[in-house]
């Protein structure tokens, strides 16, 4: 009975113990705000305009002033403003049209007492309209958690809102004008022809197409039709329309290539249906590369450019892949017909394989995907 009393006195005290730890650290640890900073970028012409705010605490942190409210008196924070300026102007960083904007005309720190909070404005001149700006910021890395809220502003309205943090300390917005269009189309039409030419299951899958050999007007057909397809669901996926997972998206490529394999060496018992096949593995083939356009964060307001450029950059792309490989086994057909065929069938087989080989390695080991 006495052992009982005192482990029911040993629980209590533990209780009682917490219970006051709680609220004596709770003080402490509502005392310290959600750490978040302020950008608004404004785009004008022959200008841009930033007004930043951080608040006191992130402020008082790297000037080493304790308590923190101290910075929002201005003898303080004019005595130190300089020093602050500078870190701050180091973690920020600004590119309008591809060229770091380093001169600007920054304004006297301002304690915001009602916001506890800082601010500062700055003017960066412009010679040309920028198409797009990139904004990077890690303004207190001693905070893992702190957030920058950045707002872009044109013609005085307000444009876009994104957030910046430790995992994701840059982004690019595209301007609402001519100047934008082209920057969008100069950024995303190379992305897609540098994605086709490295991804090497869509570039197999084509080579597939392509061993048979024919004419222009029907490898320009088999091509077209896998272009149709592949924009439909690019387009879908990239809007979260229709978003199938990877990992189904990625063993379907796969198969689709031994498809083309096992049907070239099947294609002297039927038609010539490349074009049909183009087609429906198309649709499959645009879902993986809509994986790749979404990690790319793609334009709000630009998202109709920016789908039409990528699809524009792959349709390049495969364009250069159709013109060099058909071009190369006409050459060789046209000086030895039995050496193409012997290539078109050793081909076929290379593609069966291969796609044999990362269907199953996309589905038993997934970490290790092509």
């Amino acid at each position: 009975m006495i052992a009982k009393k005192q482990i029911w006195r040993m629980a209590f005290a533990a209780a009682l113990l917490a219970v006051v730890s709680i609220f004596s650290f709770a003080p402490h640890a509502m005392a310290h705000p959600v750490p978040f900073s302020y950008l608004d970028v404004r785009i004008e012409p022959g200008a841009i305009e930033l007004t930043l705010v951080a608040h006191m605490f992130d402020v008082a942190h790297e000037l080493g002033v304790d308590p923190a409210d101290r910075v929002l008196d201005g003898s303080v924070l004019g005595s130190k403003g300089d020093v602050l300026l500078t870190l701050l102007r180091s973690r920020l960083q600004i590119v309008a049209g591809g060229l770091p904007l380093t001169e600007a005309a920054w304004s006297s720190p301002e304690p915001l007492p009602d916001q506890q909070s800082v601010r500062w404005h700055a003017r960066y001149l412009t010679t040309t309209a920028p198409g797009s700006l990139t904004v990077t910021a890690t303004l207190f890395p001693y905070d893992p958690a702190h957030q920058t809220f950045v707002n872009f502003y044109e013609g005085g309205a307000l444009t876009s809102q994104a957030i910046l943090d430790r995992s994701h300390p840059q982004l690019e917005y595209f301007v609402g004008d001519r100047q934008g269009v082209l920057a969008v189309i100069r950024k995303f039409v190379p992305a897609g022809i540098h994605h086709i030419l490295i991804g090497p299951d869509h570039l197999l899958f084509l080579v597939g197409l392509l061993l048979l050999g024919g004419s222009i007007r029907r490898l320009l057909l088999v091509v077209s039709a896998f272009t149709v397809a592949h924009s439909i669901t690019l387009s879908l996926a990239a809007l979260n329309v229709v978003t199938p997972p990877v990992r189904l998206i990625e063993p379907a490529i796969a198969l689709s290539i031994v498809y083309v394999g096992v049907d070239n060496l099947m294609v002297g018992r039927g038609r010539d249906v490349r074009a049909w096949i183009a087609f429906a593995f198309g649709f499959i083939h645009g879902f993986g590369f809509a994986n790749v356009l979404r990690e790319m964060n793609l334009p709000s307001r630009a998202l109709g450019w920016s789908l039409f450029s990528f699809n524009l950059g792959v349709e390049i792309g495969q364009l250069l892949v159709v013109v060099i490989v058909a071009s190369a086994l006409m050459g060789l057909r046209s000086r030895n017909e039995a050496a193409g065929r012997r290539l078109a069938f050793a081909g076929s087989l290379v593609v069966i394989l291969v796609g044999a080989f990362w269907f199953v390695q996309r589905i038993f080991f997934p970490g290790g995907m092509a």
